[in-house]
């Protein structure tokens, strides 16, 4: 079964939304200057950066666009292209082909088939 792994809210202003999660929720920010975006850490995490706490998640924050202009939710999966593939073999359909985030992995997004967009994760390591 494939989890739930990543949410990221998109934004108008990233320094106010910054300051509202940070005041709000006590959450941790880091902005990532090369990819414009903000992880938002809403767990501890270990030396993999990954969330110490079972079940818990961390997301970020990216200006609002053309192709995501709701909070979307990411769902870790073993093969992206596969995964695509059975998505759109499913009714849904692709609205940004695979794409690597530093030597992490791939992401892709994709619309349900109810109009949602969501996220599809897989990882490198």
């Amino acid at each position: 079964m494939d989890k739930v792994i990543h949410f990221e809210i998109p934004v108008d202003d990233m320094k106010r939304a910054e300051g509202f999660y940070k005041k709000v929720f006590g959450w941790n920010v880091e902005f990532v200057p090369e990819m414009n975006y903000i992880l938002l850490r809403t767990t501890e995490i270990d030396e993999d950066k990954m969330p110490k706490e079972a079940g818990a998640i961390n997301g970020g924050m990216m200006k609002r666009n053309d192709t995501i202009k709701n909070p979307v939710i990411t769902i870790n999966v073993e093969n992206i292209k596969k995964a695509l593939e059975n998505i759109k073999k499913n009714g849904g359909n692709v609205v940004m082909e695979p794409f690597q985030v530093g030597d992490m992995g791939l992401a892709a997004y994709f619309k349900d088939t109810e109009g949602n967009v969501l996220g599809i994760w897989q990882n490198l390591k």
